[in-house]
């Protein structure tokens, strides 16, 4: 079927086809592979950050060894690298002055 326009907000995890205020902080064009893919990312950084606030409310486990704290900024960076690669020129745009890909060209492209 093609690429579609999706409107996507990072913060709440949200990939809608509708646009309204509060998703349109990016604007992709996936296909459902596309899709399947963010969503699993967007998953994954929703259970490493629940495992980030069970481990913040144990006081003898130091913020500096937590995986799950980790495994939630490499979601992120991950899912940032990939709106960026299916974001229209506005969508790049804001992701490149956001400085959350400073390192985008000097790693390895995302596997899909």
């Amino acid at each position: 079927m093609g690429k579609q326009p999706y409107y996507v907000n990072i913060g709440t995890r949200e990939i809608s086809i509708n646009h309204d205020a509060n998703n349109d902080d990016f604007v992709i064009y996936a296909d459902e592979g596309d899709l399947l893919l963010l969503r699993e990312m967007f998953d994954e950084m929703y259970n490493s950050d629940t495992r980030a606030f069970f481990r913040a409310h144990v006081p003898f486990d130091p913020y500096h060894r937590d995986q799950a704290n980790d495994e939630f900024d490499e979601g992120m960076k991950s899912a940032f690298r990939k709106i960026h690669e299916l974001g229209d020129e506005q969508t790049k745009s804001h992701i490149a002055s956001m400085g959350v890909l400073e390192d985008l060209d000097s790693e390895k492209p995302l596997q899909n």
